[in-house]
């Protein structure tokens, strides 16, 4: 099982770049890598929030769910 976090896809919709979502949102370049990289374990629900705010989407446009049949 696997939450897949699609920042990167957003991004480019958006045509924002990494930086820009960084100042909007008050999170760090490092932090905002791990998320997009997916190797965070957790994350606020008031950094989802902004972070949706700041993309002017929904959270279920930045988080997928696969399953370890949809992976393989």
């Amino acid at each position: 099982m696997a939450i897949i976090i699609n920042i990167d896809v957003m991004l480019a919709k958006r045509k924002m770049s990494v930086t820009e979502l960084s100042e909007r949102v008050g999170i760090t370049m490092a932090n905002l890598s791990i998320l997009k990289n997916g190797k965070a374990k957790a994350i606020r629900l008031s950094t989802l929030e902004a972070i949706c705010e700041a993309l002017a989407c929904q959270p279920g446009d930045l988080l997928e769910y696969r399953s370890d049949e949809d992976t393989q």
